[in-house]
């Protein structure tokens, strides 16, 4: 029987698929969570899925409706034109060669899930959008030489102090009529004391902001009362250009081998966010056709290939050297200008960049740690598809970028998903009998032996901490090796002859596979654990530095990894334990700062020139710190800090003082 490759997205699962099967019956076998109401009987079209069109370098297929079985009568039946282009039911497609395949959001049984929630910010309240109440008497025949226009700038300067202000073009063309409506009663919004940007009948009190976080993989928008400073709500989603690439190398290709994979890739973006601004409006507001026109500020930020690809500018010369992004300083455009729905005549303010691959996003990071401002040597590491790291104090602080890749996502991992129900998210593996215990997304126990506790797979934390604990097991050496003949069943060589763990019996699955941690997958969180320890180690050289202060991991995915699993693994150098904590979503704390203090906005302009950034892969020391940094936790540096945490907990391994 002939296989082809078949790859989910956003989930990341993939495998070998037997000809003939279908979208459905391959995603179950693979892990995936995909709507099927009527049980496969072809009737509710719940099963909607998108096959993506063309080569795709990164994954090496080629990918097309092509490689599936005609469209059937029961599809024409549920695919409608609104749907779009490349829709296809699950249930009934049979794949006939290799395809992408993207489960839409409605389509997900297992929801992902974003784990970007906001924390409370300590931050003076001075927005760059403000409301103001105008109460102006009616005119009469003796007021025919003065206008709407004149008479409102007049009340404003009177009663307000603000001079000098300009009207947007399309909120001029309805201020007759919201004066009139309002009877002469009227709210008027203001960006930066310098324009009106919107003009309503009566007097309105909320006003609404939004700060955007947009990642390689995920998307986030903090919805803040600009009056209080409080986030009223949150919503969240995986980023919809996925498909394209899982990290910004992939998508940077994508827009360059596709004529029209830049403008597909902004459509995409612009679209998610657009569904974002729906969903964290709804409960605030229903009323109207467009309840989005509420928000009239947004504050945005990202990594500088998702910042080139969302304004729509070419992103292939920050994708080769030098690296130089089509502008650096922090930007104001018009909402409508790139199609969100909000206020259009809102600005979006668009976070500065720092460097060809540090972006707004570590910007965000920068102005809401503030390392600037203190005495302590802090060491910050954004974790995710693109590992950011600032390394300083108030005299000086330095920025790199490291390409981690996937892995931390749990994309090109054996059995790897990013972090939905069935996931693996914590692992604990006895030293002794080498036998896991293992927590599941979903449910609110660690497993027992041999309980039905329907793992699918493994996400990124559960990576980290399943081959830390292997390693603390004596199961791998500190090369990433396996240690064979250990007398467990647990690890065992596969078909191939390649050595394997097995950290979950296919009767503990919803899969009906064993799930496994192979050398592959060690040897690919080993390149991204050493990318980033070595971005660390070539800053601390350069400031003329050799101990940490402090670690801060920042990002979601930050969040949610085991501090001493981190340290063990050595994706940082040496620290005290008690000095290693998370901070949460820092890019999207900055991005609220930004929408919540106008001067944060001035701040970041300046800082993000002040910064000085690292191109650690033209280091002559590059390669051999990279090589020592693939060992865990390294291969000559000392961890005087780990040896004694291990040793507290009963580990044997050896680690140097």
């Amino acid at each position: 029987m002939k296989k082809y490759r078949v790859i989910f997205q956003p989930s990341g699962r993939r495998g070998e698929i037997e000809e003939g099967k279908t979208l459905l019956e391959s995603a179950q076998s693979l892990g995936v969570d995909i709507e099927s109401i009527c049980g496969n009987k072809k009737v509710c079209g719940k099963c909607k899925v998108r096959i993506e069109e063309g080569y795709f370098e990164k994954d090496n297929i080629e990918s097309g409706m092509s490689h599936l079985s005609p469209l059937s009568e029961a599809e024409k039946k549920h695919i409608k034109p609104e749907d779009g282009p490349g829709i296809r039911l699950a249930c009934t497609a049979e794949v006939y060669g290799d395809v992408k395949v993207f489960v839409p959001e409605r389509s997900r049984a297992g929801k992902q899930i974003v784990r970007k929630a906001a924390k409370e910010l300590s931050i003076a309240l001075d927005p760059a959008v403000k409301k103001y109440n105008i109460d102006l008497v009616p005119p009469t025949l003796h007021d025919m030489t003065t206008g709407d226009y004149e008479r409102v700038l007049k009340f404003l300067e009177d009663d307000y102090g603000l001079k000098n202000l300009t009207f947007d073009y399309m909120v001029l063309k309805d201020l007759q009529d919201a004066l009139r409506k309002g009877e002469w009663k009227a709210t008027v919004t203001v960006w930066m004391d310098r324009e009106i940007i919107k003009v309503e009948p009566g007097f309105v009190e909320p006003c609404y902001g939004l700060a955007v976080d947009i990642g390689t993989t995920t998307c986030v928008g903090y919805l803040s009362d600009l009056n209080i400073g409080r986030v009223l709500n949150t919503e969240s989603m995986m980023n919809p250009q996925v498909p394209y690439g899982e990290d910004v190398m992939s998508r940077i290709t994508y827009a360059m081998s596709n004529p029209a994979g830049l403008q597909t890739m902004q459509k995409a973006i612009i679209e998610g966010l657009n569904e974002i601004i729906e969903k964290v409006v709804s409960e605030i507001k229903k009323d109207g056709p467009n309840p989005g026109h509420a928000i009239d500020d947004l504050t945005i930020v990202f990594n500088t290939a998702m910042h080139h690809i969302f304004l729509g500018f070419n992103p292939e010369y920050i994708g080769r050297s030098p690296f130089i992004p089509a502008v650096q300083n922090s930007l104001n455009i018009k909402a409508r200008d790139v199609g969100l729905k909000i206020n259009p005549a809102a600005y979006i303010h668009v976070l500065p960049l720092e460097a060809g691959f540090v972006g707004a996003d570590n910007v965000g990071v920068l102005i809401a740690e503030e390392q600037y401002n203190q005495d302590e040597m802090v060491l910050v590491i954004d974790i995710g598809t693109n590992g950011e790291l600032l390394l300083g104090n108030r005299n000086k602080v330095c920025s790199t970028s490291c390409a981690t890749g996937p892995a931390f996502e749990g994309a090109q991992i054996t059995f790897g998903m990013r972090a939905a129900p069935g996931a693996i998210e914590k692992v604990l593996i006895d030293p002794e009998t080498k036998e896991p215990l293992y927590k599941v997304i979903g449910k609110a126990d660690w497993h027992t032996h041999l309980e039905k506790v329907n793992a699918k797979g493994i996400c990124g934390s559960g990576i980290i901490e399943v081959v830390a604990e292997m390693f603390k097991a004596g199961i791998i050496d500190k090369s990433g090796r396996f240690v064979l003949n250990l007398g467990t069943p647990r690890v065992r060589k596969d078909s191939d002859g390649r050595p394997e763990y097995v950290l979950a019996w296919a009767e503990e699955t919803s899969i009906g596979t064993d799930i496994t941690i192979t050398q592959g997958d060690v040897r690919a969180l080993q390149l991204a654990k050493g990318a980033l320890y070595t971005g660390a180690k070539l800053m601390m050289k350069r400031l003329g530095i050799t101990k940490l202060d402090r670690v801060v991991l920042a990002g979601a995915f930050g969040s949610h990894i085991d501090r001493e699993a981190s340290l063990t693994l050595g994706m940082f150098p040496d620290c005290p334990i008690d000095k290693v904590y998370a901070v949460g979503n820092a890019a999207g704390d900055g991005a609220r700062m930004a929408l919540l203090n106008k001067s944060k906005r001035i701040e970041a302009n300046e800082r993000a020139r002040w910064v000085e950034f690292i191109e650690i892969a033209t280091d002559p020391t590059f390669e051999k710190e990279f090589m020592q940094a693939m060992h865990i936790p390294h291969m000559k540096d000392k961890f005087p800090n780990l040896k004694a945490l291990l040793k507290k907990s009963g580990s044997k391994v050896e680690i140097k003082e």
